[in-house]
């Protein structure tokens, strides 16, 4: 089993929405054959936390003007510092850079496929020395 072409479609407009809002470190997971409650992860990170509820709101909008879809589950939003956006088909983590650090995501999903971001989010990683 692999993510859902819709949660792929999410994963790509999430990325170019934190993409835009300067995220870092932009990495996308197919996590379908390790858990039930999703498809995908989208993982990136911020250097302060109004920068993380920046990418968050923007993250949010997008998808829901593009894609009609709106978080069923939002965490962490008064610490500013982890926020967790559950849409069903994809889970998005937007983690102050040290958070994204101490708790090291990637580390656990690392086996899993990685979706392909679009280009522009590759160049974005790229001038700031990620991927």
């Amino acid at each position: 089993m692999t993510a859902s072409d819709r949660a792929v479609q999410l994963v790509k407009i999430a990325a170019e929405a934190a993409a835009d809002k300067l995220a870092d470190d932009i990495l996308a997971y197919d996590v379908s054959e390790q858990l039930v409650i999703t498809d995908a992860f989208l993982l990136c990170s911020a250097t302060n936390d109004r920068q993380v509820r920046a990418i968050v709101d923007e993250i949010e909008d997008r998808l829901r003007i593009e894609a009609d879809a709106k978080p069923v589950r939002r965490e962490g939003e008064r610490e500013g510092r982890w926020v967790l956006l559950d849409f069903l088909d994809i889970v998005v983590h937007v983690q102050h850079e040290e958070d994204r650090t101490f708790y090291a995501l990637e580390r656990l999903w690392k086996d899993c496929p990685a979706i392909a971001l679009p280009e522009s989010v590759q160049q974005v990683n790229q001038q700031r020395g990620r991927n």
